[in-house]
């Protein structure tokens, strides 16, 4: 069994305590890395193995969470397929896809090569976290990966991709095929080279109707899974707005689904039944008083209680402009909380 509490209720083996992490953890909100950023670029860090260690580790050592999410970025594979990347004043991406032929032109790529700084920041991170935290790797689902890539960039509306779809479908799912395709082997590697556990972000599937989430995200995030299975490493989806799908999710080979703060956690445990759940604290309560993080936190522990498989994040990334003191009191909060005596009935499996 593992020593990770985070791994044993990815895996809903029985355990003590609720492990937290939170998404975009090693990031703007701490000091350290805005220092950081004031010497080098966002892309000289993700293409360094020895920064990538060196800010993923800076939450850890600095806060005490209970697992390490690697630092990257999901869009790091579109360069390889002919896509040039600008993060200086938000996400742009040149060219964007916009017709069928677009598709076709996409070069070939080799996540094993092309994706090698990344593979070699895996393995200095877990040489410098010396087994003290789990590692978590990731990757973009290929619908979300899809939206930055016809959209040129981030979207309010998503315009562009919805056109793309509804005008282009045969195009759209060849695209979703070779994402998929790419992703999944990327996970792969991942994992080969040490992290302990991926997260696929299908950040943008929500914008979808349910129906056409079915068509054009559902299919290609069950190629992802099956791509990157293996024993004991647990597979996390983190679908944003995923009230409308969880009878969805529901389909997915993955042990773990992250839930965000707009999706109620006893209906989304009743129809995920037998996944562990991950979320779901609104990240703006963060910038809001200490004693209303507090109770907000403590009511998602409690409500969780009598649940086995539960990791506590936030329902989204966390806001930049986050104080530090509020991230401190929501870890020591999750770590000093005690499940009430015997409110965890005995599981009815250990995997």
């Amino acid at each position: 069994m593992s020593q990770y509490e985070f791994i044993k209720a990815a895996l809903g083996q029985p355990h003590q305590k609720v492990p937290i992490w939170i998404m975009r953890q090693a990031g703007r909100y701490m000091a350290e890395f805005r220092e950081l950023r004031e010497k080098v670029s966002f892309m000289e860090i993700c293409h360094s193995p020895e920064l990538i260690a060196d800010v993923t580790r800076q939450p850890i050592d600095k806060f005490g969470f209970d697992a390490a999410i690697m630092f990257s970025d999901i869009l790091l594979p579109l360069e390889p397929l002919g896509f040039k990347i600008n993060y200086e004043n938000g996400i742009n991406l040149t060219p964007p896809i916009r017709h069928p032929d677009d598709v076709a032109r996409l070069k070939k790529i080799d996540p094993a090569s092309d994706m090698d700084f990344v593979l070699a920041g895996i393995r200095e991170t877990k040489r410098r976290l010396n087994d003290t935290v789990p590692l978590i790797g990731f990757c973009g689902s290929p619908f979300t990966m899809a939206c930055y890539l016809v959209e040129g960039g981030s979207s309010w509306n998503f315009t562009e991709i919805k056109k793309f779809i509804y005008n282009h479908p045969l195009a759209a799912r060849h695209l979703m095929e070779q994402l998929a395709e790419i992703s999944g082997r990327y996970l792969a590697l991942q994992i080969q080279n040490g992290v302990d556990a991926v997260q696929i972000f299908d950040s943008w599937g929500g914008i979808l109707s349910p129906q056409y989430y079915q068509q054009f995200s559902l299919p290609y995030l069950k190629t992802v899974l099956a791509l990157c299975r293996s024993e004991k490493i647990p597979r996390i989806v983190y679908l944003n707005n995923a009230r409308p799908y969880l009878h969805l999710l529901a389909e997915l080979d993955c042990e773990v689904a992250g839930i965000d703060w707009r999706t109620d956690l006893i209906e989304a445990a009743d129809i995920l039944d037998g996944k562990t759940l991950q979320g779901n604290l609104d990240p703006h309560l963060l910038l809001g008083p200490a004693d209303t993080l507090r109770e907000e936190t403590l009511s998602i522990l409690e409500t969780m209680a009598d649940r086995h498989g539960f990791i506590f994040n936030l329902g989204h990334g966390i806001n930049p402009e986050t104080p530090e003191a509020n991230v401190r009191l929501l870890v020591d909060t999750v770590q000093s909380w005690a499940r009430p005596d015997n409110s965890l009935p005995a599981p009815d499996s250990a995997f």
